[in-house]
């Protein structure tokens, strides 16, 4: 193997973290901000690019780097090294609520495509770069773009998932529809493309986009319930306007409104 070998145990059921155990002198590298404690002996190093092993000198980190870039994240990530004699644990947390998924890589072909927010560490050596969409409509209307993050190697790595996760695994030609935000990853020979709706009122009126994510085996899909954006955009939709509640707690139809939802407060 050119990854570290490692062992982990996840925590917890909604707001889950997952807990590496190293052995002496073995790395995980993790995206920054996903940090959650550490035994006495473990140092902690911020990297150039995205830690693997592949990226040697200076134009090989720059590389790294500008891939990460493209993905939307920082030019850093965090290494936690044991330099200690015994075994040592570090662990990480998901960023919202949801499921956090470990990737055996060699168990998909040592290759994993993944949505741009959804990893969270790995071990040192797995190459965390990008993965280009070759189709024109996927990139415009997949609801990840034209670039999505790949992870490469034998190691293990982690990602997240918001709400419930299923894994779906898919025969040759079976065909899956999801809600283009809802999918955390899949297995490189699993092909991807985007389906229209269809119909004029399901179009107008149905409220789940224009557009599904059409997924054909074989190879094994991961789906979340919940994609972070739509927790946001219900949250912001809750939000109360500048200056107040959007239904105005000082009218009759604001506190009638108040009434009906069970906010009794007169």
């Amino acid at each position: 193997m050119t990854a570290h070998e490692i062992d982990y145990r996840i925590y917890g059921e909604e707001m889950q973290y997952v807990e590496i155990e190293l052995d002496p002198q073995e790395v995980v590298v993790a995206e920054s901000g996903s940090f959650m404690m550490m035994d006495d002996g473990i140092q902690m190093e911020t990297i150039f690019g995205d830690g693997s092993q592949n990226d040697k000198g200076f134009l090989g980190k720059i590389l790294g780097a500008g891939k990460r870039i493209l993905t939307g994240e920082s030019l850093f990530m965090t290494a936690f090294y044991n330099g200690a004699i015994g075994k040592r644990n570090v662990s990480f947390a998901s960023p919202y609520p949801g499921k956090i998924i470990p990737i055996d890589l060699t168990e998909y072909g040592e290759k994993f495509v993944c949505q741009k927010d959804a990893f969270l560490c790995a071990a040192k050596g797995v190459n965390i770069g990008i993965e280009f969409s070759k189709k024109i409509g996927r990139g415009l209307f997949g609801g990840e773009g034209f670039i999505m993050q790949k992870l490469e190697g034998d190691g293990m790595a982690f990602v997240h998932a918001g709400g419930t996760m299923a894994k779906k695994v898919l025969q040759p030609g079976e065909v899956m529809r999801v809600d283009t935000g809802c999918i955390v990853g899949f297995t490189q020979n699993v092909d991807y493309d985007i389906e229209f709706v269809g119909g004029i009122k399901n179009t107008i009126f149905g409220g789940e986009g224009l557009y599904f994510a059409k997924l054909e085996g074989p190879g094994t899909v991961y789906i979340q319930s919940l994609p972070f954006s739509r927790l946001a955009g219900r949250v912001l939709a809750s939000a109360p306007r500048a200056g107040g509640s959007d239904r105005g707690e000082g009218s009759i139809l604001g506190g009638l409104g108040d009434f009906l939802d069970g906010d009794n407060r007169f």
